[in-house]
């Protein structure tokens, strides 16, 4: 007897995994056009020569990673040093995307274990109380926020009518205002992921916990944050990465001094003295970043390392 499987168990198997090939086309024809491809040109172009008013030459070169990294002087004939300016706004960058990352924790936490707690009708409308800001284009959040905290804003208003202070704070063009933005853009990024762990948590552990004489520190630290652990993880990436692209919230919110790296990417390729070629690199270089941060939660996860 044949230890195989039957003809027909074969023949249905391998037909199934041509359908199934076949219904996942259009995904990676989409990934492809708009991810592969795009990441493939800025990819090439960072690997061109800058043309003088904008653009490129389609002449191979390593100025602008030479650029990113090193200082040779205003003809670039003085011996390289090392260019500190843009790897101090890329350090400004991950901090900002660490701090926004910590806080929307702290706040996010809570909050999705609130609204998993809830019964009923109530945990949809806290939900949909969380998504509602998302009805609205990034833009405009940011430019609200911006008329919110500016020195004659509403809160300064409020604050002074209150007796609270006796002159505005200056809250635009700061550190502060940075990462009010990032945190308030990002927060339902990690409150989904983790509500959507707390939801599938059984509470029994925490009862039996309680019944063994458990603290509640401690049922917190050893029972349901590793149980949780996931989606805090999928919310921290959630919030880290594209904190650490934006150009919105430091653009509009923080000025010149607050400068982040996805504003200096963007400054490259807007009107005639951009170069093309560095912001290209300065991409591959952020993207590289990312994808070691993803690889290597990849690597954890694979070896169970994170649960």
């Amino acid at each position: 007897m044949s230890g195989g499987l039957p003809k027909s168990s074969e023949s249905n198997t391998s037909t199934y995994a041509g359908l199934g090939a076949f219904l996942m086309l259009p995904s990676w024809v989409m990934i492809g056009f708009f991810l592969v491809l795009p990441v493939g040109l800025m990819l090439v172009y960072s690997f061109l020569t800058k043309e003088f008013r904008g653009g490129v030459i389609w002449e191979f070169s390593l100025a602008a990673y030479d650029q990113f990294f090193f200082d040779r002087g205003l003809f670039g004939d003085d011996p390289p040093v090392i260019e500190w300016t843009y790897i101090k706004i890329f350090w400004r960058s991950i901090w900002q995307a660490g701090l926004a990352t910590f806080f929307c924790l702290i706040i996010g936490f809570p909050t999705a274990w609130f609204i998993a707690t809830r019964t009923g009708a109530n945990k949809s409308i806290w939900l949909f109380l969380i998504t509602i800001p998302y009805w609205v284009n990034l833009l405009i959040r940011t430019i609200s926020m911006k008329f919110l905290i500016r020195d004659n804003g509403p809160l300064n208003e409020w604050l002074l009518s209150l007796g609270a202070i006796s002159e505005p704070i200056h809250m635009i063009n700061t550190n502060f205002a940075v990462q009010l933005g990032l945190f308030y853009s990002y927060l339902p990024f990690m409150v989904l992921p983790i509500y959507a762990s707390v939801e599938r948590y059984n509470f029994a552990f925490s009862e039996a916990a309680a019944d063994l004489y458990a603290s509640r520190l401690t049922t917190l630290r050893h029972i349901i944050l590793p149980f949780v652990k996931p989606g805090i993880i999928a919310g921290c990436i959630l919030v880290f990465v594209p904190s650490l692209g934006a150009f919105l919230a430091p653009d509009l919110l923080g000025g010149a001094k607050n400068f982040m790296i996805g504003s200096l990417i963007e400054e490259q390729f807007k009107g005639n003295a951009g170069n093309w070629p560095f912001g290209a690199a300065v991409s591959m270089i952020l993207l590289s970043m990312v994808l070691v941060v993803l690889t290597y939660y990849a690597r954890q996860q694979s070896k169970g390392g994170v649960r």
